[in-house]
């Protein structure tokens, strides 16, 4: 990436120095907001993954706000430069279409608009915290505890993932979830999450050992080397566990990474060049203990699909349809699985999919090809920013815009293939790997030896704003946790829980989970035309079988059969087994004097998703 810095520009700071940075605080806040998500196993419905993320919210609230609080932070100026400023004129772009989407006229609810719209709000604020500490001069010290906890994350992932495949019985589905299908997922339960982590937790290693902040670097040389190796060669294994194809993209990235930046040191270059070679021999040697244990191993399986993509090239195509139909304004944020799954494509993929699997193509048909190219414009504009940071940073012996830009390209690489950035403990790194890249490219200096650090009276006014928003995160965190317990006792009710009717109704009185109460009152109700209310907002969230199927019977109880015969169209091209029974009526012989069934007969009228939207 870059040449070799001068000989005066390769002191190493040295653990110490940057622990006082980061302290014992900063370091656990750090754990928590990105090793906790990863390692929470425990979930209660309907949301698999709410717990995850509300930890990471929490977590990253903390973190941050402990940034701005350290006295070394004090004198923080509020960032500057073409690549932040871009970075956050395209979150507010996409802030203001989440809002908009409310109030337009696409009809997202308000509860999902404001999920949106916070947490792209919580990501503007982390980025801004990862920038800010550079203008004091703590870069480094505030990427430490960054790296510790990612390290930390991937260290326990790794054995998650070993008992996962090695020892399943293990796996309680409370401490430990459960895998199958011959690959992991580690308590992320997504392979390709579980194989980005990890990633992520290489490159945090590298960091740690250039500036000597290592967990072993107290150490002697030799022996510090080896655990670095030991390390590495684990995290590489939890790759090959994954059989993650976008992990094996990144893999030979990071090979291309120690082959190009001359700045890291000759062992870490060579570690990373080795990377590949490592995986293949990891996943060779896997599939063969595997065969020899009659063991699954997913490995052959991906290799010899029938389609490569698992139906990615499907979505695709039916999304560049919607997106020809739609250029300019979109379909609406939020609204890709209400307005694919109300469109006709006779070929579509069986799977309910929520997400385009491809950043660019979901902003373009929700946001409309016109503001989705600017978004993406200046996201792009940041990218290349940060790529020339990597080529001139000069004055730290640590890699840190080096590791920075690669964390945040191997998330965009994940990107073009699935939708990680709709996970906050995914988003909120990424923001803050690209703050602290893109600080240091904006000409941000470290501190001068022995300056001196301002009083606790001179905090300046962007530490007090930053602090306050990220206490904010850390407040709203809270709060959504305990909103969605109104829903939890719906899915999963407690001892003396109230009657199924009331707890719909108090969790519809939820701020931002009523989608959830409104599905359970949709797919629970005898007649569900007397609950027709409840389709306002939970086919937004996402339509699948049940509440396709009650949304039909709904309409064709109100009398409105044609609108009931284009849903069951719609659900008839998914092929879902759980629709035969539905479905199977279509085969019975009819009965003299008694109406075909609605599900049965194509619909006289052509609709449009537009048609199916309520207030």
């Amino acid at each position: 990436m870059t040449r070799a810095a001068p000989a005066a520009d390769l002191r190493q700071p040295g653990p110490r120095s940057l622990d006082r940075g980061a302290g014992i605080a900063g370091s656990a806040a750090a754990v928590i907001a990105i090793a906790g998500p990863a390692l929470l196993a425990f979930n209660v419905p309907p949301s698999a993954t709410f717990l995850n993320q509300a930890i990471a919210l929490a977590g990253w609230g903390i973190f941050t706000g402990l940034l701005m609080a350290a006295p070394e932070r004090s004198g923080i100026r509020w960032p500057t430069g073409r690549g932040l400023w871009a970075v956050l004129a395209a979150l507010a772009l996409m802030f203001l279409s989440a809002l908009g989407a409310a109030c337009g006229s696409s009809a997202l609810p308000w509860g999902l608009a404001l999920s949106s719209a916070g947490l792209i709000a919580a990501t503007a604020v982390v980025f801004i915290a990862g920038a800010a500490g550079q203008s004091a001069g703590q870069g480094d010290a505030a990427f430490l505890p960054f790296c510790r906890g990612l390290l930390v994350a991937g260290a326990l992932s790794v054995v998650v993932a070993l008992v996962q495949y090695f020892a399943p019985d293990w796996a309680d589905g409370n401490w430990i979830a459960r895998s199958g299908g011959g690959r992991v997922g580690g308590n992320l339960r997504q392979p390709n999450h579980l194989s980005s982590l990890l990633l992520w937790s290489l490159v945090a290693l590298v960091w740690l050992h250039e500036a000597g902040s290592a967990p072993w670097s107290h150490l002697s040389r030799p022996t510090g080397r080896a655990l670095s190796v030991a390390a590495w060669v684990a995290l590489v294994f939890g790759v090959v566990l994954t059989v993650s194809r976008t992990g094996t993209v990144c893999v030979v990235l990071m090979a291309l990474w120690g082959a190009a930046d001359r700045r890291l040191s000759s062992f870490v270059r060579v570690m990373l060049c080795l990377t590949p070679l490592v995986y293949v021999l990891g996943w060779i040697g896997l599939a063969e203990w595997a065969q020899a244990h009659l063991l699954a191993f997913a490995g052959s399986e991906q290799l010899h699909k029938a389609d490569p993509s698992s139906s990615r090239f499907a979505i695709w195509s039916n999304t560049l349809d919607l997106i020809r139909a739609h250029p300019w304004f979109g379909v609406g944020w939020g609204e890709f699985n209400f307005a694919w799954s109300l469109t006709p494509f006779p070929g579509r993929p069986g799977a309910f999919f929520d997400h385009t699997h491809n950043l660019p193509l979901q902003l373009m048909v929700e946001m409309g090809i016109p503001l989705a190219v600017v978004v993406m414009g200046l996201l792009l504009l940041a990218m290349w920013r940060g790529w020339k940071a990597c080529l001139r940073i000069a004055g730290s012996a640590t890699p840190t815009t080096h590791c920075a830009f690669v964390m945040v390209l191997m998330m965009g690489v994940h990107s073009m293939l699935e939708y990680p950035l709709w996970y906050a403990y995914f988003l909120l790194p990424t923001a803050y790997a690209f703050g602290v890249c893109l600080a240091r490219g904006e000409g941000t200096a470290p501190a001068a030896a022995g300056s001196s650090v301002p009083p606790p009276s001179a905090v300046s006014w962007p530490a007090r704003v930053v602090f306050s928003a990220s206490m904010a995160v850390v407040v709203g965190a809270t709060l959504s946790v305990s909103d969605y317990l109104r829903v939890v006792a719906i899915f999963a009710p407690g001892d003396g829980a109230a009657p199924l009717a009331d707890r719909i109704a108090d969790g519809q009185r939820s701020w931002f989970f009523a989608h959830h109460a409104d599905y359970a009152a949709a797919t629970t109700a005898e007649r569900p035309s007397e609950a027709m209310q409840a389709f306002d907002r939970a086919p937004h969230y996402l339509l699948d079988t049940r509440l396709m199927m009650a949304w039909a019977r709904a309409y064709d109880e109100a009398g409105d059969v044609q609108r009931a015969r284009y849903l069951a169209q719609r659900l008839r091209e998914f092929h879902n087994p759980q629709s035969e029974e539905f479905f199977g009526k279509c085969l019975e012989p009819s009965r003299a004097g008694e109406p075909t069934p609605f599900q049965c007969v194509p619909p006289d009228t052509a609709y449009t998703y537009r048609d199916f939207r309520r207030r």
